[in-house]
């Protein structure tokens, strides 16, 4: 006969469930007893395994008018991210949403998604898209160009969640509600930098630069 209260016999008569061999251990007799869920980072397996090849374009290659948004995602050290996830959405350049839930009617550009996803695995993430026009902002007023982003990262419990703004757009970001509720200081924390071809807008997660994060 088998000593391991853990052995199962061979072809046993009834139902059989192996005991613990420890009296009064509660173990799968006892009452079900939850113990705290450790907790998890959201990276850095996201920029590896939800990433597609064209999910860099929000607007299709080659499309007139087109720009690249590039940066780099810093941690609170001040060293590269290599393996970050970067979402943007965005509205196309005459405030319109690629998206049939938008009251005002859906984006009309060809091959605009205003969706992309793209990763650091490079050093540096890029986008290529159309520079957004202004949309609503719920007062009455127009809100300055934008891309809103989420950076997923090692080290983070959650998604952070932010906006681009463009420096060229000064009269623009002068009359954004959400600019105007930030320090000074803070505003050009959310503004990207002309480029040859587009826009440079690096991501600070911590450290004396720390992007501005908007709690969603």
């Amino acid at each position: 006969m088998s000593t391991d209260p853990l052995d199962v016999p061979p072809d046993p008569s009834v139902p059989f469930q192996p005991r613990s061999g420890q009296r009064g251990s509660g173990f799968l007799s006892g009452p079900l007893r939850l113990g705290t869920t450790p907790s998890a980072t959201v990276g850095p397996y996201l920029a590896i395994g939800l990433t597609w090849p064209d999910g860099e374009f929000a607007a299709a290659e080659g499309t007139d008018g087109g720009i690249w948004i590039r940066g780099r995602v810093f941690d609170g050290n001040g060293d590269v991210v290599p393996d970050a996830m970067v979402e943007t959405w965005q509205a196309d350049p005459d405030g319109g949403f690629a998206s049939p839930e938008d009251p005002r009617g859906a984006s009309t550009h060809p091959g605009f998604r205003g969706y992309a996803r793209a990763q650091t695995l490079s050093g540096e993430f890029s986008v290529f898209t159309l520079k957004p026009g202004r949309v609503p902002d719920g007062e009455g007023g127009l809100q300055a160009p934008h891309v809103d982003v989420s950076v997923f990262a090692r080290g983070l419990l959650d998604r952070v969640v932010t906006r681009i703004y463009f420096a060229d757009e000064a009269e623009a970001n002068a009359e954004d509600v959400v600019l105007r509720g930030l320090p000074e200081d803070r505003r050009e924390t959310l503004l990207a930098t002309p480029t040859d071809d587009g826009y440079r807008f690096d991501v600070y997660l911590q450290g004396d630069r720390e992007t501005v994060f908007f709690a969603v």
